[in-house]
């Protein structure tokens, strides 16, 4: 889907508060935006053709080998190098993030595709997790994980929102230890910087390796690497979402009158409004206040009635908590 996802507000003017992207908020780049600028030579030559020397540094931060980690071009060429090298038959929990669906319709299933491991017990099938899951912010435990990695042949377990949650998530390491598990990362999120496009892929060797004969050459751009490689270096910028602040959100929008908030482990929560579509909430807020959600009624198993939004900073929160409190009681005069 290349129109449809959150963070449009390129199409409007005026938005002042930004509840439709997940990307943890506020995060201050000047000192990346320093290194990079100081750096600015190296876009004078092509970049690694495979980022192996951020690949290296990624392994080492997991302890893993170099060859079981792949570094992409943002966690969505991830999902379709994982697509387009497998071509299994998929299952994909819904409502979930539209690419996976988009990437296995791309590279459809093979007629000579067959069990990685012909005569086990399991389904042949390819599962999708997205763990935390976008849009409900549900985490699936490992238990649960486990349980999946003996039912299919393939479990993908995209991570993108692995820093944005107090929950439990899969270690790479334990995630490589077996070929019946790929998991997706996103430096893109840790760090807050989705311009960038930085991702990654960390599964067994066995599984990279087929990956990577998939890879296009220079996909990750020479700012990118260079990026991906200080931000390794400074932890301090990692993102981090406050959830006791996304908490004491929903417990205010469900204080709303036609207003239902699904519980959430992350900084984000799936709504839903009653009476009314969230197009028009939608379009209230933007015309009126400046604020932008995220209308989720093209997420797969959802209506038209639902919408997304990420917490902001608190002034931010009670100023939408007050918008919607008005567009609904606007409705009912």
């Amino acid at each position: 889907m290349i129109d449809g996802h959150g963070d449009d507000a390129y199409k409007y003017e005026g938005i002042k508060s930004d509840f439709s992207s997940n990307i943890c908020p506020h995060v201050s780049h000047q000192e990346l935006m320093d290194f990079l600028a100081s750096s600015s030579d190296i876009i004078d030559h092509y970049p690694e053709p495979e980022p192996s020397s951020l690949e290296k540094m990624i392994a080492e931060r997991h302890d893993l080998k170099p060859n079981q980690v792949i570094v992409t071009s943002g966690a969505t060429e991830a999902i379709y190098l994982i697509a387009q090298t497998f071509r299994q038959k998929v299952v994909i929990p819904q409502p979930t993030f539209s690419e996976y669906g988009d990437a296995c319709q791309l590279f459809p299933r093979r007629a000579d595709v067959v069990s990685i491991e012909s005569g086990n017990n399991k389904s042949g099938e390819m599962l999708w997790l997205c763990n935390p899951n976008n849009p409900t912010g549900e985490v699936y435990d490992q238990l649960y994980i486990d349980r999946m990695m003996a039912e299919y042949e393939m479990v993908v377990i995209d991570q993108s929102y692995e820093n944005y949650t107090h929950a439990h998530v899969m270690n790479p390491r334990w995630g490589a230890r077996t070929p019946y598990s790929i998991q997706i990362h996103s430096m893109t999120k840790n760090y807050g910087v989705p311009g960038l496009r930085l991702g990654y892929i960390t599964a067994h060797e066995s599984l990279t390796n087929k990956i990577r004969k998939c890879i296009r050459p220079w996909s990750v751009s020479s700012l990118a690497i260079e990026a991906g490689k200080y931000l390794l270096q400074h932890d301090e910028l990692l993102c981090k979402p406050d959830l006791v602040e996304a908490q004491r959100l929903a417990n205010m929008l469900r204080d709303i009158w036609g207003i239902f908030v699904k519980p959430s482990q992350t900084n984000f929560m799936l709504c839903q409004i009653v009476n009314h579509s969230a197009a028009e909430l939608k379009d209230y807020l933007i015309t009126e206040h400046g604020m932008l959600i995220r209308d989720a009624s093209n997420f797969e198993g959802l209506t038209p009635h639902h919408f997304r939004i990420a917490a902001q900073l608190p002034a931010e929160n009670d100023a939408l908590v007050e918008a919607i409190k008005t567009f609904m009681k606007k409705q009912h005069e």
